[in-house]
């Protein structure tokens, strides 16, 4: 058994978050340099940067941008702020992204508007005379954050003492991983998942083994389990902090599923209470949530579902369809804007947008393409060669996943 001399780390994400929540569904666009005024620790930028309004901001990306040509591709996350998101060229969840640059041959440059683990998997999958840069690098994920490599490789060795011979387990990550976690399942006949085909992962895995260990997210990994009928006896969530995951040798054999002990702290703000506020002020309303949301809440909804299942089901509604929206409040201000003819609103009223998408700030892309124009890369995401091509591995048996 590996011993444990770690204490809990609290992502500074987390912690950051609490900065640009409010009780209204506007979120203010303001210069870098205030927004470092909330306390936050982003990466700093030369001081014209860091002082220069929206309106300067914006022509002078557009030049820089126009000097670039096709040389770039500006891929923007759902959840990016609006004044991020009129920059993309495209427009999507992670896995989307990611592969939409590699289908970008004549790009030499991909400037991805997402956190850390989104531009490594980009850098995974795109040619490699083409760069991935992240404009901030400390835009991370609080929840990948908290699979940390160590922690995840003595729980492997852990499981693999306690099972021995006597049962397979196969490990999956959700997208919402470092490189390094995908390696590892990469190199332990595991395989990469999404939201949107996290089933056709479990039922990949235990067609290989009887057990599996679901990476990082432990409320996707409940959702599911328990939408493929298994038990919540038979699911365990392994604490990285407590010897054996905090479990006895018996309740770890006895399982069927061991969750990593991760969240996402974006989605896991959404309530039983808030839903019941919605149904009471809209008793027409569908409740859609994202599968992050906590099994209670996953319940309760109509319906739940990826960033793209929300974005196509509020599409293919009727004019007149109200929906009360259980995501990232960015998604949600761009569904309202985009379907007017729709009542559309986040569930959570006290709006807290996701802290680390939010650390891309215009001012961050302007710095990027200027110096791009001069040729100067900044701020690239290179993955080692060995953890891409063990990664490379564990996506590519997701790519083979029935559709």
């Amino acid at each position: 058994m590996v011993t444990k001399n770690k204490k809990p780390v609290i992502p500074i994400a987390e912690i950051e978050q609490s900065a640009f929540c409010q009780t209204d569904a506007k979120l203010v666009s303001k210069s870098l340099d205030e927004e470092f005024s909330s306390g936050v620790r982003w990466q700093k930028l030369p001081i014209e940067y860091m002082r220069m309004g929206p309106d300067e901001l914006d022509v002078r990306i557009r030049e820089a941008r126009s000097k670039l040509g096709d040389q770039l591709v500006i891929l923007g996350h759902h959840y990016q702020r609006s004044e991020v998101i009129k920059y993309a060229d495209f427009r999507g969840d992670s896995f989307n992204l990611s592969q939409f640059a590699a289908s970008q041959k004549q790009a030499e440059y991909i400037l991805f508007c997402g956190v850390h683990f989104m531009a490594e998997t980009a850098d995974i999958l795109s040619a490699d005379n083409q760069k991935t840069i992240l404009p901030n690098l400390t835009a991370g994920c609080s929840m990948a954050d908290m699979a940390r490599e160590d922690d995840v490789w003595d729980c492997w060795d852990d499981l693999d003492q306690v099972l021995g011979s006597d049962d397979k387990i196969i490990p999956i990550t959700y997208m919402n991983s470092t490189a390094a976690i995908k390696a590892l399942c990469g190199r332990n006949d595991g395989i990469v998942c999404t939201s949107s085909n996290a089933s056709a992962a479990f039922e990949w895995a235990l067609n290989r083994g009887n057990k599996i260990l679901f990476l990082p997210d432990q409320h996707l990994g409940r959702n599911t389990g328990l939408s493929m009928n298994i038990p919540e006896s038979e699911m365990v969530v392994w604490n990285p902090f407590k010897a054996l995951g905090g479990h006895t040798t018996a309740q770890i054999k006895d399982s069927k599923l061991v969750l990593w002990q991760g969240h996402c702290s974006v989605h896991t703000r959404f309530t039983l209470a808030q839903i019941n506020e919605a149904r009471s002020k809209f008793p027409d309303v569908h409740i859609v949530v994202h599968p992050e949301c906590t099994s209670d809440v996953v319940k309760a909804a109509d319906s739940y579902g990826s960033t793209e299942y929300i974005k196509q089901i509020v599409k293919d509604s009727p004019a007149g369809s109200v929906f009360g929206i259980g995501t990232e409040i960015s998604m949600v201000n761009h569904l309202a804007k985009e379907h007017e003819d729709k009542t559309i609103f986040c569930l959570d009223s006290v709006v807290c947008p996701c802290s680390t998408m939010y650390r891309i700030h215009p001012a961050y892309i302007l710095w990027v393409l200027e110096g791009l124009t001069e040729g100067v890369v900044v701020n690239q995401i290179k993955v080692d060669s060995d953890v891409a091509a063990h990664a490379r591995v564990a996506l590519d048996r997701m790519l083979g996943l029935p559709k």
